[in-house]
């Protein structure tokens, strides 16, 4: 059988297409706001992970499980770029098709994307390849303690969450990447001003993402409401998908203060 073709979705990481490896299973007991699919890639995937993996997919230590970030973890991110700049973070990049065009678009900016399926992210090289940036780099681990493990406080710009996985049944709901806890986290690594830009177009997640942010302590909503579409961010196929079906898109946007 054919492997899914996986569009840009955040933390909708696809399922395995085959059984779940027992001992990961049995080791793994942190919930977490993806599930994958297989690992195969098509060609033009394996050729691109060959041509530019090695330059671009950070040799993160991992934990028990492929998809943790060990403890006591650290970048250098002023070395791994070659240079101190502006740094923003996209949890859940997914095949690179924001992404890439974003990063293209802002030179002076270095940008961390976490996602663990290894297809996208070899299709997220490819587009690197070809628009011929180098402000990139790929972490193939959990977003959310990646997040909090690998950089150091009050040093990002922005945190990006486009279209995470709505996660919808109600036993689900624990799954979802967006919490006040993980506020907690993006509030600490943003700089003060630093925005959290968030998108969905699930309208029950995006009420969910309101309910969990718009009291937190160090986070303000610019728009007290939802934000207007940002228009550096390009509609993907996988949002177009949702608007074709008759589903709005939410955008909203967080300031960190104090």
């Amino acid at each position: 059988m054919t492997s899914p073709v996986y569009e840009e979705g955040d933390c909708r990481h696809a399922r395995y297409s085959g059984s779940v490896d027992q001992t990961e299973e049995r080791v793994h007991r942190d919930v977490v706001s993806f599930v994958r699919r297989s690992k195969r890639m098509n060609d033009s995937q394996k050729g691109a992970w060959a041509r530019h993996a090695s330059t671009f997919v950070l040799p993160l230590p991992v934990g028990d499980v492929p998809t943790s970030v060990a403890d006591g973890a650290h970048v250098d991110w002023d070395t791994t770029f070659g240079r101190q700049a502006p740094r923003i973070v996209e949890i859940g990049s997914g095949v690179g098709d924001s992404l890439v065009p974003m990063a293209a678009a802002r030179p002076d900016v270095d940008f961390v994307a976490f996602e663990v399926f290894k297809p996208a992210v070899a299709s997220t090289l490819g587009r690197i390849g070809r628009a011929g940036i180098t402000n990139v780099r790929i972490a193939m681990v959990d977003g959310s303690r990646g997040l909090d493990r690998l950089f150091d406080d009050a040093t990002l710009a922005e945190v990006w969450t486009f279209f995470a996985d709505p996660w919808h049944k109600t036993r689900h709901h624990k799954r979802r990447l967006v919490t006040p806890a993980f506020g907690d986290v993006v509030a600490s690594k943003l700089v003060p001003g630093g925005l959290w830009r968030l998108a969905t177009d699930w309208e029950d997640y995006a009420l969910w993402q309101r309910d969990a942010l718009d009291s937190h302590g160090h986070l303000v909503n610019v728009h007290d409401g939802w934000a207007p579409r940002w228009e550096g961010r390009p509609i993907t196929k996988y949002e177009q998908r949702g608007l074709t079906a008759g589903r709005a898109t939410h955008d909203l946007t967080y300031e960190r203060v104090r």
